[in-house]
């Protein structure tokens, strides 16, 4: 059989067609790690692809969580009307949006009434339809005055959820048989808070102003655990303290406090003084009304109501009188002048007529009278009990030796150690005095209203830092956010370089190194036959691997070549 496949054939053959070296590289790889490193491959693929969304992937808030299925309908349709990509987390529970873009949502859907609660409201008689009787209009309305007035109480801080029933009976033309309607609220709150005394009152009062004829006393008021809050609030105001009242009396306490270290502190350091204020307040509240009068002792000063004035006068012929006899009664003569002189004697006649006169005079003078209506105020000081504790002073001598000799910060760290080295010294006499003073006109000091004032210059055990130390920058808010950040990326990076270069790089190295040159064959080597004694195995795989290159180009010298071989000419 003449060598047709002989080496020549072959080599020439393997020149024609040129294979790549990471292909003949992972052509000589057995089945099973070609397969691993196929799996490989896509697993570093998906790697790097998972790596690269997880770090671009925006950091998602939530947005609103328990709501309702009506709500959060709404509210996935406005999210998607708005382009705006949600999930959903702890079993549908909670709405999650990207970070940067809560705020920006809730004020969105707050301005379309979004969420609107559970409870149905006054929108329930816009869908009023025809024909519904005047029943069922009652109904409306008041479930929707009942779940409006659940929405007011559920805007408290410590209220989850509230549920309001009404008991509104049917008007009556008799004035026996009229009812006053009652209503009962049952507040579901957050885990942890509580209501006060005057947040239960406000309750009470909003739902008795909202329905006509209601009094203050048929509201009741139960938590979630069936407590009856209504009682506490009922309570008489004088069997229980006033929160308002006491707090108050803190705020007046510490605003007495802040005015002694206002005044005090630029004098001995900010962490030299101490000052405590206890506060006597008189929250009673009365009423008096006073009406004094005074006598008029000066009669030219008095003011006169009323003056009243009368005088009468009267004349009248006096009594008969004269000498019995003829004369006597004889008439009246015309009058005349009469003439007397010096001497003479009066007229008989004229001596007999007589006048009366009277006077009298009445004057009222207004009376001295003072009214006086007093409200005494609530929460007036009655005593004032202070307490101030003053530090030791402490004295360094200045490093007036070290300045020629060493620079800024040695002066500074000896002054530093001197100060820590020197003794706690007592403030003068003088300099207590007028610290004394000082406190005694910032808190308003009366001895008239029994206040009391002790002023103390003693060591403290413990001093502080003048300044409040800030927190450590890998404690900030802010920095652990950007490092949160940060650190994603960075973590998104090294994977994908540790599948690069340690996965990748290292197998396409393997795949595109030169494979080594396969010894000629030996004159006589037929290919079918097997391969010559010495001769490599390498050599019988590239020389098939060409073969199998010049069957498909040239299939007509197969052919031939079988057609030889089954005829017998070797």
């Amino acid at each position: 059989m003449l060598p047709i496949f002989g080496t020549d054939h072959v080599m020439a053959a393997a020149e024609k067609v040129p294979v790549p070296a990471f292909v003949q590289g992972f052509a000589r790889l057995p089945g099973r790690n070609r397969i691993g490193l196929l799996v490989a491959g896509a697993a570093a693929a998906a790697a790097v692809v998972v790596a690269i969304m997880w770090g671009s992937a925006p950091d998602y808030r939530v947005l609103f969580s328990n709501v309702s299925d009506r709500d959060g309908g709404a509210i996935v349709q406005a999210l998607t009307q708005m382009n705006v990509p949600y999930r959903f987390s702890d079993g549908g529970g909670s709405l999650l949006v990207p970070a940067n873009q809560v705020h920006d949502v809730r004020l969105r859907l707050a301005s379309q009434g979004l969420p609107r609660g559970g409870t149905v409201g006054f929108e329930l008689m816009e869908t009023q339809k025809f024909g519904t009787t005047q029943f069922q209009e009652q109904v409306n309305y008041q479930r929707a005055l009942e779940g409006e007035l659940a929405r007011s109480i559920q805007s408290l801080s410590a209220v989850q959820s509230a549920r309001v029933h009404l008991a509104i009976p049917k008007p009556s033309v008799f004035l026996r048989e009229n009812q006053k309607p009652s209503a009962s609220v049952l507040v579901n709150l957050h885990p942890g808070r509580s209501l006060e005394r005057t947040q239960i009152a406000g309750i009470i009062h909003l739902v008795s102003s909202s329905v006509p004829d209601l009094l203050v006393r048929s509201v009741s008021v139960l938590d979630q655990n069936g407590n009856l809050l209504s009682g506490a609030a009922e309570a008489k105001p004088g069997a229980q303290l006033d929160p308002g009242q006491l707090a108050y009396a803190q705020q007046t306490e510490a605003s007495y406090v802040r005015r002694i270290q206002d005044i005090l502190e630029p004098v001995v350091g900010r962490a030299n003084v101490r000052a405590q204020v206890v506060a006597d307040l008189d929250f009673s509240e009365w009423e008096a009304t006073a009406e004094t009068y005074k006598p008029n002792q000066n009669a030219q000063e008095a003011s006169i109501r009323s003056q009243q004035t009368r005088e009468s006068s009267s004349t009248s012929p006096g009594a008969p009188g004269g000498v019995p006899g003829a004369l006597t009664n004889q008439p009246v003569p015309a009058a005349t002048a009469p003439i007397t002189g010096a001497g003479q004697p009066p007229n008989i006649a004229s001596a007999q007529v007589s006048t009366n006169t009277s006077k009298d005079a009445t004057v009222n003078y207004e009376v001295d009278k003072t009214v006086r209506h007093t409200r005494a105020p609530m929460g007036t000081i009655k005593r004032l009990s202070t307490a101030v504790v003053i530090n030791h002073r402490r004295t360094a001598e200045p490093p007036a030796a070290a300045t020629a000799a060493k620079d800024a910060n040695a002066v500074a760290a000896d002054a530093k150690t001197k100060a820590s080295k020197a003794l706690p010294q007592p403030l003068s006499a003088d300099e207590m005095t007028q610290i004394t003073a000082l406190v005694k006109e910032a808190i308003g000091f009366s001895p008239a209203r029994g206040d009391t004032l002790n002023v103390v210059n003693i060591a403290f055990a413990g001093e502080e830092a003048d300044a409040v130390p800030d927190l450590p920058i890998w404690k900030q808010p802010e920095n652990i956010a950007t490092a949160k950040e940060l650190g994603k990326g960075l973590a998104a990076g090294a994977v994908v370089l540790i599948l690069l270069l340690g996965v990748l790089r290292p197998v396409m190295r393997q795949l595109a190194s030169t494979p080594p040159a396969a010894p000629a064959l030996p004159p006589g080597a037929i290919e079918g036959e097997g391969v010559a004694p010495g001769t490599p195995a390498i050599g019988y795989s590239v020389t098939l691997q060409s073969a199998k290159q010049i069957a498909k180009q040239d299939p007509k010298v197969v052919a031939s070549v079988v057609r030889n071989w089954v005829s017998g000419n070797e």
